[in-house]
């Protein structure tokens, strides 16, 4: 099975870039960038995409306009337009159970109480996705996790979360061909 959509999951806006919650925009931001796609603005998918071609496949790389309570929208439609499978999609998205630096890749699971997650669980009706867990940390209390996530990282954190970043990139292309057991191996054994 190979990839043919990576989602990035955040916020639209620029009240909302440099936020946590924004993780999954960042990641896609640098994939447009280092394999030359650029982003327009598609309505009928409610959001922006971009077309890049990495390790000879062709992907679509979304970025949901729907803000994160309602992703799935976003991502069912394009989905459907394609003809992409649930096992065909890989979402990246902040991670509050990692701490910045680490990076995570896994298939399946539930949504962790993460709305993103959880609407595209929904909007999907299958968990069978590939998911790309960047790491920001936790407030500590569950009381504080949704400021915490519409706040900015500290300067230590940005580097963590960049660097964690920069790991996954290392494993895209194994990713995107389907060599996901060994993209897991890289990914999870680096420090």
């Amino acid at each position: 099975m190979t990839i043919k959509l990576i989602v990035g999951l955040g916020n639209l806006g620029k009240d909302y870039q440099t936020y946590r919650h924004n993780a999954g925009f960042w990641f896609c931001d640098v994939l447009a960038h280092l394999y030359t796609g650029s982003f327009k603005k598609e309505s009928k998918f409610f959001g922006k995409v971009a077309q890049v071609n990495i390790a000879g496949a062709t992907i679509r790389l979304l970025k949901p306009s729907t803000y994160m309570n309602a992703s799935g929208q976003s991502i069912q439609s394009l989905a459907k337009f394609y003809q992409i499978t649930a096992d065909e999609i890989l979402l990246v998205h902040d991670e509050l159970d990692l701490d910045p630096g680490i990076a995570r890749l896994k298939f399946g699971g539930g949504h962790g109480g993460h709305n993103g997650l959880r609407d595209t669980i929904k909007a999907l009706g299958s968990k069978d996705f590939y998911r790309l867990r960047i790491g920001i940390g936790h407030p500590g209390d569950k009381s504080q996790v949704a400021d915490f996530v519409l706040h900015s990282p500290s300067k230590v954190e940005i580097a963590s979360i960049q660097n964690a970043m920069t790991d996954a990139l290392q494993v895209i292309e194994k990713i995107v061909q389907g060599e996901t057991e060994s993209a897991m191996q890289t990914l999870h054994t680096q420090e």
